[in-house]
C-alpha cells in the first residue's frame, strides 16, 4: 500500500497525521533512557500512537498525496477513501493489516480496533542514525580491593623525622600570611572607597539631569496624527492553520474573512507543495495552542489543524 509510505513520510515532519474516515496517527517525544536491568542505552525518540476519534479531514494528507502523485485534490481524496474502505473490509474479515514502518492493525474479540506500533521505529529526525547499545556495568569495587591489597603488602610509614619542620621556616610562613592579609585588607578598603565615590558622583549626575528635564519646555508645531498599528503576532513553534489553498486569491479571501471576525491572520509563503497556508494565530506554548485549536474546531472550523514549524 503506497499510501502507508506517505503516512510514514509525514510523521517525520508533523505530530498529527489524519487519515480521513479512518483515524489519526500521533507522535510524542520520548527522552533518552537507560535500562538498568540490561545496561541498554536508548536514544531520544518520537513514538507513534493511533486515535480513531480524529477522522475529520484537515487537508494535510490529501494535499501531500496530490503533490506526490501529481493529481488533483479530489482525486487524492477518492484514493484515500478507497484505501480506508479496503482496510475496513480486511479488518472485518479478521485479517491483520500492516502499515510499513509504522505498525499493525487488528480487531480484538470485542471487535475493537487495536494498533501495535513497531518498537524499533523512531520518527525523530534529530536522533537520526542513533541506535540503542549495551555498555557493561563498571565495577569500581574491583579497583578498591586492588588498592587495599597493595596497601597491605606495601604499607607506608611516616617517621617523626620526616614530619619535622625547622623553626625558621614556620616563622617565614607566618610572616608571608600576615603580609598577604594586610595587603588584601588595604586593597579591599581602597575598592570600597572607590565604589562610594563613584556612587556619589553618579547620584549628582542623575539629579542634575532630572532638574534640566523638569525645566525644559518642548513645543512641537503641527504634530503628526497618531497612528495605531496592530501588527499580528505570529511567532513561536505552534500555529493554528485555517486552511491551505492552491490559489492565492482564495487564501487572500480567507484572510479577509478571518480579519472581519476579529483575528489577526497571516498568509504564509507558498510551501513546497504549492499551497498557501492561512494561520489563525501562533503560540510558543503547545498546551495553549491546543486549547485554542479545540475552541476553534468546536465553535467555527472543525477542519482547523495544528502546524508545528518555525516561521520567520
Amino acid at each position: 500500500m503506497q499510501l502507508t509510505t506517505y503516512i510514514a513520510d509525514l510523521l517525520y515532519r508533523y505530530e498529527c497525521v489524519i487519515v480521513p474516515g479512518f483515524g489519526a496517527f500521533l507522535t510524542r517525544y520520548k527522552s533518552a533512557q537507560i535500562d538498568d536491568a540490561t545496561n541498554t542505552f536508548h536514544p531520544p525518540s518520537k513514538i507513534v500512537s493511533f486515535n480513531k476519534q480524529l477522522q475529520a479531514n484537515d487537508g494535510l494528507f490529501a494535499n501531500y498525496v496530490a503533490s506526490v502523485e501529481k493529481c488533483s485534490y479530489e482525486t487524492a481524496l477518492q484514493r484515500i477513501r478507497n484505501f480506508t474502505a479496503e482496510i475496513s473490509m480486511a479488518l472485518s474479515e479478521g485479517k491483520t493489516i500492516s502499515f510499513k514502518n509504522i505498525g499493525t492493525f487488528s480487531l480484538n474479540e470485542e471487535k475493537s480496533l487495536q494498533f501495535e506500533p513497531l518498537p524499533q521505529q523512531n520518527f525523530s529526525t534529530s536522533a537520526f542514525g542513533l541506535s540503542s547499545f549495551v555498555s557493561p556495568q563498571i565495577s569500581r569495587e574491583v579497583y578498591k580491593e586492588t588498592v587495599d591489597a597493595f596497601e597491605e603488602k606495601a604499607p607506608i610509614h611516616f617517621t617523626p623525622e620526616g614530619r619535622e619542620v625547622k623553626p625558621y621556616l614556620k616563622y617565614a610562613a607566618i610572616a608571608v600570611l600576615a603580609i598577604s592579609a594586610i595587603g588584601f585588607g588595604s586593597l579591599k578598603l581602597y575598592e570600597n572607597q572607590v565604589q562610594k565615590f563613584n556612587y556619589a558622583e553618579r547620584e549628582k549626575a542623575n539629579s542634575l539631569v532630572e532638574n534640566q528635564i523638569q525645566e525644559a519646555t518642548f513645543v512641537i508645531e503641527n504634530p503628526l496624527p497618531v497612528v495605531n498599528l496592530q501588527v499580528p503576532k505570529h511567532t513561536g513553534l505552534y500555529h493554528i492553520v485555517a486552511g491551505a489553498y492552491r490559489m492565492e486569491e482564495n487564501a487572500e479571501k480567507k484572510v479577509s474573512q478571518l480579519r472581519e471576525k476579529g483575528y489577526s491572520p497571516l498568509k504564509m509563503e507558498v510551501n513546497r507543495y504549492g499551497l498557501h497556508q492561512v494561520l489563525y494565530a501562533s503560540f510558543n506554548d503547545k498546551l495553549e495552542a491546543q486549547r485554542k485549536l479545540y475552541e476553534i474546531q468546536k465553535s467555527e472550523n472543525p477542519d482547523a489543524w495544528l502546524l508545528v514549524q518555525e516561521i520567520h
